[in-house]
C-alpha cells in the first residue's frame, strides 16, 4: 500500500504540471483552432527565464513565475500579430498553423540554441531537493509546489473564463465564432487576447519545469507528443479535460514506469493518443463533430 499511495502522490503532482504545460495549447486550439506544435518550445523559454534569473540573481523559480508568464505572453501578442492574425478566417486555417507552427517551433530552437547551447540546465532551489516524510512515503518538495501552483493557476483561469466578462467573450468565441461576432464580441481582440494568455500559460509552466525537469533547446519535441496526448484524450479546447487526462495518464505513466520499466513510461501517452483517436476521436470532454 505504501508502494502504491508513493506512486500515485508522485503521479499526481507531476499530472499538475503537465496539465498546466497543456492548459495554454487547449485554450488557443478552443479559441483560434491554432494547433500550436511550437508551445513545448515557448515552454522553455519560459524555462530559461526562470534559470537566468536563478543563475544571475538567485531569485526563486516561483517568484519568477509571473515575470516569465507576462514575458512570454507578450512574445505571444506580436507572434500571433505577426503569424496568424491574416490568415485567421481561412477554412484550411487549422491545418495551415500545423506547419506554420512547425516553422516556429525549429526557429525557436534555433534561437534558444544559439543563446544558450544544446547543454542540458536545471534551476535548483533548496526544495527541488527536499522532500515531505510520512511514515514509508515521502513527497519531493519540489514536485509538490509545482503541481500544487499549477492547479491553482488553473483553478483562477477557469474562474477567470466562467465570470469575467471577458472570460464570457473568450467561451462564446470558442463555441462559435460568427455568432460570437454578431453579438457584439470583438472577435479579432480576444483571439490576440486568448493567444497572449495561453502563451503565458507557456510562460508559467516553464518557470516550473525548470526545477522539476532538466531541459535545453531540443527537448520540446519529447514533450510535443505528451502534450497532444493529454490535450486529445481530454478533448481539443477543454480546460478541464487537459486537467484530468494530465492527472490520468500521469498516474497510470508513474506506474508503468515503476512496475515495468522507465523507458516505458512514455509509451503510455503514446498508447493512449493512439486508442482514444481510434475509440473516440473528441476526447473524453469534447464534443463529437457534427456530420454534413
Amino acid at each position: 500500500m505504501a508502494e502504491i499511495l508513493q506512486i500515485l502522490i508522485l503521479g499526481l503532482a507531476l499530472g499538475g504540471v503537465i496539465a498546466l504545460m497543456g492548459s495554454g495549447l487547449s485554450l488557443v486550439f478552443g479559441v483560434m483552432r491554432i494547433v500550436n506544435l511550437a508551445h513545448p518550445a515557448l515552454i522553455i523559454g519560459g524555462a530559461y527565464i526562470a534559470y537566468l534569473a536563478f543563475k544571475r540573481f538567485g531569485l526563486d523559480p516561483i517568484a519568477m513565475l509571473p515575470v516569465a508568464a507576462v514575458t512570454m505572453a507578450a512574445v505571444g501578442v506580436v507572434l500571433y500579430r505577426l503569424l496568424f492574425q491574416r490568415e485567421a478566417r481561412s477554412a484550411k486555417y487549422s491545418e495551415m498553423t500545423v506547419l506554420l507552427t512547425f516553422a516556429l517551433a525549429m526557429m525557436v530552437e534555433g534561437l534558444l540554441g544559439g543563446l544558450f547551447t544544446n547543454t542540458q540546465r536545471v534551476t535548483s532551489p533548496d526544495y527541488a531537493t527536499a522532500a515531505f516524510f510520512i511514515g514509508d512515503v515521502f513527497i519531493p518538495k519540489g514536485q509538490l509546489y509545482a503541481g500544487l501552483v499549477s492547479l491553482a493557476i488553473i483553478a483562477a483561469l477557469s474562474l477567470f473564463l466562467k465570470y469575467s466578462w471577458l472570460g464570457y467573450a473568450i467561451r462564446a468565441t470558442t463555441q462559435n465564432r460568427e455568432a460570437a461576432e454578431l453579438l457584439g464580441v470583438n472577435v479579432q481582440f480576444i483571439s490576440v487576447l486568448a493567444f497572449a494568455i495561453g502563451i503565458g500559460l507557456a510562460g508559467a509552466a516553464g518557470s516550473l519545469v525548470s526545477f522539476v525537469f532538466s531541459f535545453f533547446p531540443a527537448k520540446h519535441w519529447e514533450w510535443i507528443a505528451m502534450l497532444m496526448s493529454v490535450v486529445v484524450l481530454g478533448g481539443m479546447g477543454s480546460i478541464l479535460g487537459t486537467v484530468v487526462g494530465a492527472l490520468v495518464l500521469s498516474v497510470i505513466a508513474a506506474f508503468v514506469g515503476t512496475w515495468i520499466g522507465a523507458t516505458w513510461s512514455t509509451l503510455t501517452f503514446f498508447l493512449a493518443l493512439f486508442i482514444i483517436l481510434l475509440v473516440r476521436p473528441q476526447g473524453l470532454f469534447g464534443e463529437k463533430p457534427e456530420m454534413a
